[in-house]
């Protein structure tokens, strides 16, 4: 068994458990957070549902990624990784981190327009610093995992 494939296993527990822990958040933390926000802040309050909803549909997003990631898990392990079939993964994975960033970009225009440059409209910011950053990493990513998947297949069409 390779040094990859003994990782997997691990990886794949933790997985779960950020799964878990998100829709955990999903069903009981955000709301409870986002009506401490609209009693703490009122000018917020007509924006405690439709932030709310973002919120959940971005966790979603964050989901997807999980499951995908878990897919090529398997993929990793069963030595699959450089073929067509993980690019469906893939491609999936860059969909949900866009829908993820559009939702941020919309939550932090809403909370911008309501409540002005907040604390709360900063760190919405700094999310969609962070979310671009790892959407143009995974794009440089997809790209390399093409080159390989080239490669492979020149590769095993020698031997």
């Amino acid at each position: 068994m390779s040094r990859t494939s003994r990782l997997v296993v691990p990886l794949r527990v933790l997985l779960a458990a950020v799964f878990l822990t998100l829709v955990g958040a999903q069903v009981a933390v955000l709301p409870a957070v986002f009506r401490r926000m609209a009693e703490q802040s009122p000018d917020l309050e007509p924006l405690r549902w439709p932030l709310l909803a973002l919120a959940v549909v971005v966790l979603a997003c964050v989901e997807v990624v999980l499951v995908c990631a878990w897919k090529l898990l398997a993929m990793v392990r069963d030595d699959q990784i450089f073929s067509a079939r993980s690019f469906v993964w893939v491609n999936t994975i860059l969909a949900a981190v866009a829908v993820a960033w559009v939702i941020v970009l919309v939550a932090c225009v809403l909370v911008a327009a309501a409540e002005g440059l907040s604390g709360i409209a900063a760190l919405l910011l700094v999310v969609l610093l962070v979310g671009a950053a790892v959407g143009l990493l995974m794009v440089v990513l997809r790209a390399l995992l093409v080159q390989a998947t080239a490669l492979r297949t020149d590769l095993d069409a020698v031997i």
